[in-house]
């Protein structure tokens, strides 16, 4: 009898292995197998969604640590928080009056950084904002809206759209392609007036930006862009970053028109003028 219910035991005990084996084996061959995405109706990717960085190179892009800095809608003094930073070997390579000219920037960031004025972003530097943005895709186009000072830009993906556009702005001219399941996007028409972050790191008018978008997981994009810009760096860069979809299902942009808040900054000094 003793025989048997050990037997019976020991053959449970085997069973409840195997099963238990076999379902860390399926997860982990899950874990192997490539993440599928959504697809859109045109069979690509569906990257539709609210989308935002996690990160601070909004602040500054390389590594940073925690230091003072003043905090513009309040008035006072306070810190900037540390940063591991995103950029491929952590060196942004400016040609050497650039990098006299990135210092003088730093030094000034408060009344000379475009986004202080409220001014618009630029790309990329409107992707690791710490504001949100969205993403609406059709086969011949991509909308991307940015939440901060309600920033857009239209991502061309006909291959016959114009390479350039005929003027320079703030947000560039961007055409789409496809490789694979991730989405490149080359900018370029850029002018010359927007930052890459707080730190005072700009660009010439002759930047050129690529961006790829490839979704991993149902809530996470891998981001990547490469700087080029022969006027100002002596080779191109990258940056790197994961970014985060919003999943509560009230996620949307809200309004954030900031010229109201920083009115006497861009005019105060005028008004003074005409008071005198």
């Amino acid at each position: 009898m003793r025989k048997r219910l050990l037997l019976a035991f020991l053959t449970a005990l085997i069973f409840a292995a195997g099963i238990t084996l076999g379902w860390f084996g399926d997860r982990a061959a899950e874990r192997r197998r490539p993440y599928e995405p959504p697809r859109a109706a045109d069979g690509h990717p569906d990257l539709s969604g609210v989308w935002q960085a996690l990160n601070r190179a909004g602040w500054d892009l390389q590594a940073h640590a925690a230091r003072p800095g003043p905090l513009v809608a309040a008035g006072a003094v306070g810190a900037i928080p540390g940063g591991l930073g995103v950029i491929e070997g952590d060196e942004i390579p400016y040609q050497p009056w650039a990098a006299e000219k990135k210092k003088q920037n730093a030094a000034s960031w408060l009344t000379n950084d475009p986004v202080v004025k409220c001014y618009m972003p630029g790309i990329p530097r409107a992707t690791y904002m710490p504001f949100p943005f969205q993403i609406v895709q059709s086969s011949e186009y991509l909308l991307m809206t940015y939440e901060f000072a309600s920033a857009s830009r239209t991502i061309y993906m006909d291959p016959k759209a114009p390479a350039e556009s005929p003027v320079d702005a703030w947000m560039g001219w961007s055409r789409g392609h496809w490789e694979g399941d991730t989405l490149v996007i080359v900018s370029n028409s850029f002018n010359d007036q927007t930052w890459f972050d707080s730190a005072g790191d700009f660009h010439s008018e002759a930047l050129r930006v690529t961006e790829r978008y490839t979704r991993t997981d149902p809530d996470h994009l891998s981001y990547e862009a490469t700087i080029d810009d022969p006027k100002v760096f002596t080779r191109a860069w990258t940056i790197r970053m994961p970014l985060y979809r919003l999943t509560d299902p009230r996620a949307q942009l809200i309004e954030f028109k900031c010229v109201e808040f920083v009115e006497e900054l861009l005019y105060g000094k005028y008004r003074k003028k005409s008071a005198n």
